[in-house]
């Protein structure tokens, strides 16, 4: 294929199409994420193919698959839309009160009920017509795409090893304790070792690809073996199943007592020293500079220190809750 074109006839929307299209490897694809329609994309792949002088897609067994010149343009490719999109964001004066922008954040569901209502909160009256969109972790959830191609642009995380190649804030550290319905027969006394190792447990499923949290880690360190028996892909459905079995449930300390305030439930402290889960922010170097998403981020670490600093002091009546 003879370059009848030449690269200075590229310009930037050509370079997002090109880049929607190697990392998507499919033409419908790129056209949602680009919120364009099919025949504009299949267009700009031609006036791109014209001026590589190279296919740059090609259908393979699972559909599209960059070629070799397709592969090593995303790169470079990537770099320019970075330099490109911080050229303008050092034009640009954010107005939190003015904006209209969707910002979007992926959290471990067990902070949803502690967190959002006042992170919502702080939006409505800081950036009123901003949105706020909450997206769940789940097994085939690839959050580092999602952060690096901007569907998210801040993720909360707390993984003994979180991924180096992603910039992190620290927010706050809790520990694990065992949560259990009043009437369990291990309620309302210390819990041994044998104790949480011979009960019946319930278990989140993983919410991330490749990433085992700071209980499993810890029990398989120390060579122990808890009895699971069943497990629930969201923490907000792990009362439901408690409060019908004598059943322990080991959690972040702020999701117990959240849940203890509710009533019919208690918490004791965990026999195995666990260490301590490290909550963080998580974001990546494409949205370091963006001035919203850096004003996204100081209202999220904000507002995550202030509610944690409030609910480690427990009121009395729910001191009253939490067993030894």
């Amino acid at each position: 294929m003879a370059a009848n074109c030449s690269w200075k006839s590229i310009d930037v929307h050509l370079l997002q199409v090109l880049h929607a299209l190697l990392t998507e490897c499919s033409v419908s694809n790129a056209a949602r994420r680009l919120n364009q329609s099919q025949p504009a994309v299949s267009t700009a792949l031609r006036r791109l193919r014209d001026i590589t002088g190279d296919p740059l897609l090609v259908r393979s067994r699972n559909g599209m698959a960059p070629t070799e010149r397709g592969q090593a343009l995303l790169e470079p490719v990537k770099v320019a839309l970075a330099q490109i999109e911080a050229i303008g964001l050092r034009q640009f004066r954010f107005d939190p009160a003015q904006s209209q922008r969707v910002f979007n954040i992926a959290t471990p569901d067990y902070l949803n009920a502690i967190l959002i209502g006042r992170l919502v909160a702080r939006f409505r009256a800081l950036a009123p017509q901003a949105q706020v969109a909450l997206h769940s972790f789940g097994p085939d959830y690839d959050y580092t795409h999602a952060l690096e191609s901007g569907e998210l642009d801040v993720v909360i995380g707390n993984w003994p090893n979180p991924p180096e190649h992603l910039r992190l804030a620290p927010l706050f550290e809790d520990d694990v304790v065992c949560l259990m319905r009043n009437s369990h027969p291990l309620a309302g006394r210390p819990l041994s070792q044998e104790d949480y190792l011979n009960a019946d447990h319930l278990v989140p499923t993983p919410y991330a690809v490749g990433q085992r949290g700071v209980i499993d880690m810890q029990l398989a360190r120390d060579r122990l073996k808890r009895k699971v028996v069943a497990s629930v892909p969201y923490f907000s459905l792990a009362p439901y199943v408690l409060l019908q079995n004598d059943i322990l449930f080991s959690a972040p300390r702020l999701f117990a007592e959240h849940c203890c305030s509710l009533g019919e439930l208690c918490m004791a402290e965990s026999p195995v020293p666990f260490p301590k889960m490290r909550f963080y922010l998580l974001w990546h170097d494409r949205a370091h500079h963006g001035e919203e998403c850096r004003w996204f981020r100081e209202q999220v670490v904000d507002v995550i220190r202030e509610t944690v600093d409030t609910l480690q002091q427990p009121a009395p009546a729910q001191r009253q809750r939490i067993r030894a």
